[in-house]
């Protein structure tokens, strides 16, 4: 057996239809940041996986801005925007001690 989605009723005010119009929007905007998020993290784990310290170092300082814009922004947590970024850098740094 199939879910499918509930059928969402159009709203009939104006300002109903323009909230409608600005979800879209914002909904789109902030999945493209969560993917970038997501892909940033990956690529540091990646590189800490692979070895290689120079690429995981610099990978990290990029992840790190991505964080701090989505934290910004409010897609995430700051506390859990500080939790991740602690998180690689530990990895980031076990890497470099081990090298």
């Amino acid at each position: 057996m199939m879910a499918s989605k509930p059928v969402k009723k159009n709203p009939r005010l104006a300002s109903g239809r323009k909230r409608a119009r600005q979800t879209i929007k914002l909904n789109a905007a902030n999945t493209s940041l969560r993917s970038k998020y997501r892909t940033a993290i990956k690529n540091v784990e990646k590189a800490v996986a692979a070895g290689d310290k120079t690429k995981a170092t610099e990978l990290f300082a990029k992840a790190q801005s991505v964080l701090d814009t989505i934290a910004d922004k409010g897609i995430f947590h700051k506390n859990k925007a500080a939790r991740d970024k602690s998180r690689i850098a530990a990895k980031v740094k076990a890497l470099a001690l081990a090298a």
